[in-house]
């Protein structure tokens, strides 16, 4: 078995694209976990993506993003990749 090469990224957005910023990321394919971090760095939602989560991350999680996305105003998306 070889091992999957992983790295990890930072995005900064403000509060009105977050949510259309991690649809885009899901989409991609090689994405394995999402963290939203607050302007002070703590982090405020952790998503793990795997092929199941994937599809139920639509209706809760969205919703929950929406709402840290007015509250947060600017915020970091740590993106955690592997080679496709």
């Amino acid at each position: 078995m070889s091992e999957e090469e992983v790295w990890t990224e930072e995005l900064r957005v403000d509060g009105d694209g977050l949510v259309e910023k991690v649809k885009e990321l899901v989409r991609e394919g090689n994405v394995r976990h999402i963290s939203i971090k607050n302007r002070e760095g703590r982090t405020v939602v952790d998503i793990p993506l795997t092929l199941g989560v994937i599809g139920s991350l639509a209706a809760p999680k969205l919703a929950a993003l929406a709402a840290i996305a007015v509250l947060a105003g600017d915020c970091t998306i740590v993106v955690q990749r592997v080679a496709a």
